[in-house]
């Protein structure tokens, strides 16, 4: 059982927020949600090919939201 809509809204944009933060750029709250969404699923992909899963609930995916929107961030900076 997944988190929901909701929940991964609601988790996808703490971790766009947390690693907006962190990576210091200057995004709005829309581009959070979809970089805290975006960089949890393409990490969570990454991470399954490699044959590690998180969890799914709310702390693991929110981790992996903020390390996957941080490289998303680095990655649209290094492409920049």
């Amino acid at each position: 059982m997944g988190l929901g809509i909701l929940a991964s809204i609601i988790v996808g944009g703490l971790a766009g927020w947390i690693a907006s933060m962190i990576m210091k750029a200057d995004t709005g709250i829309l581009t959070n949600i979809i970089l805290g969404i975006i960089g949890a699923v393409v990490l969570n992909l990454i991470l399954s090919l490699v044959g590690i899963y998180a969890a799914n609930t709310w702390i693991p995916q929110l981790i992996v939201g903020i390390i996957g929107a941080s490289l998303l961030i680095w990655g649209y900076r290094k492409l920049r």
